[in-house]
């Protein structure tokens, strides 16, 4: 005994059938745009800098391997904005999101949306007065080069992450240390 035939045509349109099926079962969209979907309420207080207060961010994290780098020198944007002293140290890994030579098909371009999100933040925070340092054992590690960091980017001896770490310590800083690999 053979299994019955179905022709082409009655698959795709049992196909376009259960298509059409499936997008009635749940209304799309669901909410129109701009429905609020989530509370506003804060639950703290909105922290302003003390006279001398520090906030010191670390990054060990690559640009487009996750968000780690990129809400780093966001969240030490913001620090700088609420009057702290703000320095993020980039080091490992984490010094090639100081390459202004990054972009597609030349540097400065975005290959995809968002590319040049890091080097356009880097930037923003050094013009708001951060600081900003590179590990040049990190970019050597990746074949950058000095000449090729975001103007600002202040070049930093292996030696001195710790050293630097140590410094904000005893400064008393607020310590955001961020890792991803």
């Amino acid at each position: 005994m053979s299994a019955p035939t179905t022709s082409t045509s009655e698959i795709d349109k049992a196909i376009e059938e259960n298509i059409a099926k499936s997008l009635a079962e749940i209304p799309h969209p669901a909410l129109p745009k701009g429905t609020s979907i989530y509370g506003g309420t804060k639950i703290f207080p909105d922290y302003q800098a003390e006279a001398g207060e520090t906030y010191f961010t670390l990054v060990h994290g690559i640009a487009h391997e996750s968000s780690v780098s990129f809400v780093a020198i966001l969240q030490a944007t913001r620090a700088l904005r609420k009057g702290f002293e703000s320095a993020i140290y980039f080091y490992g890994p984490g010094a090639i999101n100081c390459l202004a030579t990054r972009g597609f098909p030349t540097t400065g371009d975005s290959g995809f949306p968002g590319e040049q999100n890091i080097n356009e933040a880097i930037a923003t925070f050094i013009k708001e007065g951060g600081k900003v340092f590179a590990c040049r054992f990190g970019l050597a590690l990746h074949g950058a080069r000095e000449e090729d960091l975001i103007e600002g980017v202040i070049p930093a001896h292996p030696l001195d992450v710790q050293d630097a770490l140590i410094h904000y310590a005893r400064k008393g800083a607020i310590i955001n240390s961020t890792y991803q690999l």
